[in-house]
């Protein structure tokens, strides 16, 4: 099949420094709205990725977020998100992007561009095959991340990846593709609008369903949550006071005494 890199292509529109303030957030959030109906048609891929992230981690593995730039931005973002959320360990759910660290705040130059850090970076995290690895590119020629992929396919491990193209090189490595086609971006070549947004879409759906998967919500709430500042006690303490039905002030000993809302509802004694 022909690869086309979409994301690439010229923008529909033109002359954008001509444009006023209106014009420009009226165009922009018009391609916005074409995100989620990309994403609606990738589902049953999802699906499918979700599917093995779940069996990987109900068996005692870990899932890893691999990408250089913005889209590695967002899988460390997604990531780091998990245990105040769904009070998980750090090290459950893992964001890697090329560059190390530093490559989250500043641009590293030609990090992306390396066919072997990718793996290495896996090993420094004791990467086994009970883990799930997730590549994410929005071009789907990143070479951070496909030689990754590579070296994790031959060594067992299962592999999945969000990209923006049809028939990219990365959804051709990965077992388990993702491929959200957005077409061109409002600005030429900025990956980091709807292909960026898209991304999102798909990380909260893939850690969202699975840790819903793995029995860390109750009904709708997130009872494992880390209670980490005012805010969330307080969330927690209102959970707790609507469950029990009991007084928001008896709702906040217990979660002092019990840590958080699962394990007050558990030990809850009237």
């Amino acid at each position: 099949m022909t690869f086309i890199k979409t994301t690439e292509q010229d923008s529909k529109y033109n002359h954008l420094e001509k444009m006023s303030v209106k014009e420009l957030l009226a165009n922009i959030n018009k391609e916005d709205k074409t995100v989620p109906l990309a994403v609606e048609k990738a589902l049953p891929q999802i699906e499918i990725l979700t599917a093995q992230i779940v069996n990987k981690l109900q068996k005692g593995g870990r899932l890893f977020y691999l990408g250089a730039g913005t889209s590695g931005r967002l899988g460390v973002v997604d990531a780091s998100e998990c245990p105040p959320t769904f009070g998980v360990s750090y090290d459950l759910v893992v964001g890697i992007i090329a560059g190390g660290d530093i490559a989250i705040r500043k641009a590293v130059e030609f990090a992306e561009d390396s066919t072997n850090q990718g793996w290495l970076d896996l090993q420094e995290n004791n990467i086994t095959n009970k883990d799930v690895v997730v590549g994410i590119a929005a071009s789907g020629t990143t070479p951070y991340v496909i030689a990754a992929l590579e070296k994790c396919n031959k060594n067992n491990i299962v592999t999945g990846c969000i990209a923006c193209n049809k028939n990219s090189p990365l959804g051709k490595v990965a077992q388990f593709p993702i491929e959200v086609v957005v077409g061109p971006e409002f600005v030429t070549g900025s990956s980091r609008m709807k292909a960026g947004t898209a991304q999102k879409l798909v990380l909260n759906m893939l850690s969202t369903a699975t840790m819903i998967q793995l029995g860390k919500i109750k009904g709708n709430k997130m009872v494992d949550m880390q209670l980490s500042n005012n805010k969330l006690l307080e969330r927690g303490q209102k959970m707790l006071a609507k469950e029990l039905n009991i007084d928001q002030n008896v709702a906040a000993n217990l979660l002092e005494q019990f840590g958080n809302v699962r394990n007050a509802i558990k030990n809850y004694k009237k």
